[in-house]
């Protein structure tokens, strides 16, 4: 009768490749455990978030969406992965229009733009290797779109002014989302013509090396 190899683990992915020999893994009851991959990738220090704007101050966008012109950033060198999870923007006044706002990644990193350190989702957890910048105005510079070397990941138009009052603008969390490798940008653009919007917002992703996905 055949026997299943198990063994107890709490660490993060091993980075298999072809032919290796695994176990199943249990908890300490001997239980096969069943979680989310974001959620395991979070509890494994894996999870990152950039945030733009503060409490009562948020941060102004561009008037109107220019090419290389990025109000937040997330950039990965060669040898790592961006994978993104989650992103919210939040426009507090939004009295221009023709609103743009998009998501998009190039194959080159940023070039100017106030850094940001990029914030452990698992509190205590340990700096990231992944880089970010997040600045107002859309002075985070990155690379021109290109057809060749541009992804665009999301995105959002509204032509007339916003209505008073705090606006959420609909998430992005994509249900399979895109693996980045480095060297990569992934850069969210957010303009309006005559007067850029205020707001807050976030964007969470998950860190890995180039190996840890089989890369």
């Amino acid at each position: 009768m055949p026997l299943n190899d198990v063994g107890i683990s709490k660490n993060a992915p091993r980075a298999l490749t072809d032919g290796t020999q695994t176990s199943h893994w249990l908890d300490a009851s001997g239980s096969t455990v069943v979680i989310d991959f974001f959620a395991k990738c979070i509890l494994d220090g894996l999870g990152y978030q950039l945030r733009a704007g503060t409490i009562t101050t948020p941060i102004v966008g561009d008037v109107a969406i220019t090419d290389t012109a990025a109000e937040y950033c997330i950039d990965a060198i060669a040898g790592f992965v961006i994978v993104p999870v989650f992103n919210q923007i939040s426009v507090r006044a939004g009295t221009g229009t023709a609103h743009e706002m998009a998501i998009k990644s190039v194959a080159t990193v940023s070039s100017a733009g106030t850094a940001f350190v990029l914030l452990p989702l698992r509190s205590g957890g340990v700096a990231a290797t992944l880089t970010g910048r997040a600045q107002t105005a859309g002075a985070v510079t990155v690379t021109a779109e290109l057809a060749t070397t541009t992804l665009r990941h999301w995105e959002y138009a509204q032509q007339a002014v916003f209505t008073t009052g705090q606006v959420i603008i609909p998430a992005w969390e994509p249900l399979r989302p895109p693996v980045l490798n480095g060297a990569r940008c992934l850069y969210t653009q957010i303009a309006a013509a005559t007067t850029g919007p205020s707001y807050y917002a976030h964007m969470d992703v998950l860190q890995f090396t180039s190996a840890q996905i089989g890369q």
